[in-house]
């Protein structure tokens, strides 16, 4: 896709989202079964659901925009899910192994990439004058920070100190 205008930037972002979720909507079962943990596993499991809810939002957005979501693949998200397969495949699967602690930081990874991704979709947004459009990336922005905060607690309060005890 050629890019002249902002527009035409911003209608790329929104494809390479698109992209990026529906990966992530692959990617994140395999992660859930892969968690030993429990809270983890569940973190993986209702963040697979909100992904689904922020893929639906794109086909919303990029159906008021008149254009089609489809098109793209998003090589950022196809490398981090990449990154997250081999902490999958060479951690240990004893639940108190840094494994989990790998998959949460390859988890954060995912979520630091959409939101950049999705903060600037809505700064181009809301310059263009699509405030609605905004409004709704401005959610699924919201949202990806509550899912690292989560992340973030989840490692620090437990399986980064799990993790630290299995070495002694």
């Amino acid at each position: 896709m050629k890019i002249d205008t902002l527009e035409d930037l911003l209608t790329d972002e929104l494809k390479d989202l698109y992209s990026a979720e529906n990966q992530l909507i692959k990617a994140l079962p395999k992660m859930a079964k892969t968690a030993k943990s429990d809270e983890l596993r569940t973190a993986f499991e209702e963040h697979l659901e909100q992904t689904k809810n922020h893929a639906q939002r794109i086909e919303q957005v990029c159906n008021d925009l008149g254009v089609s979501p489809k098109g793209k693949k998003c090589v950022g998200m196809e490398g981090l899910i990449e990154e997250g397969k081999e902490i999958m495949t060479n951690g240990s699967k004893d639940p108190a192994s840094p494994m989990e602690a790998g998959l949460i930081g390859a988890a954060q990874k995912v979520e630091h990439y959409e939101i950049a991704a999705y903060g600037t979709a809505s700064a181009h947004a809301r310059q263009l004058g699509f405030n609605n459009i905004a409004k709704m990336l401005d959610k699924t922005l919201e949202e990806e920070k509550v899912t690292d905060e989560k992340l973030t607690k989840l490692a620090e309060n437990q399986v980064n100190v799990q993790a630290a005890m299995s070495e002694k």
